[in-house]
C-alpha cells in the first residue's frame, strides 16, 4: 500500500509560492521614494459601515513620479478616505483639492530608508517562515507514509524533493529581498 504514496510536490510548491506572491505584495506597500499605486493597497477605510480597501472607494493613479492621487467617489468619504491614509503609517500627507486627495511622495532621508529596508527584512523573514512552515507538512505526510510502511529509499526521495523546493523558495525570497533593499537605498 505505501508504495503507492505520492507527495503532492505542486501542492507544497503552490503553497510556498502563495508566501512569495505575500511577500511581492507587502513590497509593493514600501514606500521607496517614487510613487506607486500599490503603496496604498494596505490602507483600509471605515465605509458604510465596514472597513473597505482604498481602491473599492476611489480611483487611485500616479499622474507624475512624485504624486499618487486618489479620487473619491462618494463626497461624503473623502474625509475618512483622508484619515485613513493619514493614519496608515506610510509617512504621507494628504492634501484635499474637491473629491481628490493628492498624496505628493517625500524624498527619503538616510535614516528612514534603513528602516524601511528592516522592515523588508521582517517581510522576507516571515515568507522564509511560511515556506518553512509548508516543508515541515510535508515533511509531516512523509513521516505518516513511511510509518505506515513506507521504503526509506522513499523517504529520502521525497524528503530531498521537499528540500530541493524549499532551497529553491528560499533563494527567491533572499533575491527579492535584496532587490528590494537595492532600490529603498536607491538616491
Amino acid at each position: 500500500m505505501s508504495d503507492d504514496f505520492i507527495l503532492d510536490t505542486d501542492d507544497l510548491r503552490r503553497r510556498m509560492e502563495g508566501a512569495m506572491a505575500n511577500l511581492r505584495t507587502e513590497f509593493a506597500s514600501l514606500r521607496t521614494g517614487r510613487a506607486s499605486a500599490s503603496m496604498l493597497e494596505p490602507v483600509m477605510v471605515d465605509a458604510y459601515g465596514s472597513m473597505t480597501p482604498i481602491n473599492q472607494v476611489g480611483t487611485v493613479n500616479v499622474p507624475e513620479p512624485r504624486m499618487v492621487t486618489v479620487n473619491v467617489w462618494d463626497k461624503g468619504l473623502v474625509g475618512k478616505v483622508e484619515k485613513a491614509i493619514r493614519e496608515s503609517g506610510l509617512g504621507i500627507n494628504p492634501q484635499l483639492n474637491g473629491t481628490i486627495i493628492m498624496l505628493p511622495i517625500p524624498e527619503l532621508n538616510e535614516e528612514r530608508r534603513r528602516e524601511l529596508s528592516k522592515v523588508a527584512g521582517q517581510y522576507a523573514e516571515h515568507a522564509r517562515v511560511a515556506v518553512r512552515n509548508v516543508r515541515r507538512d510535508g515533511m509531516d505526510q512523509i513521516k505518516k507514509a513511511k510509518a505506515d510502511g513506507m521504503s526509506e529509499d522513499d523517504q529520502k526521495f521525497w524528503e530531498t524533493e521537499v528540500q530541493e523546493i524549499t532551497d529553491e523558495m528560499i533563494k527567491a525570497v533572499d533575491a527579492a529581498l535584496e532587490t528590494k533593499q537595492a532600490e529603498i537605498m536607491q538616491v
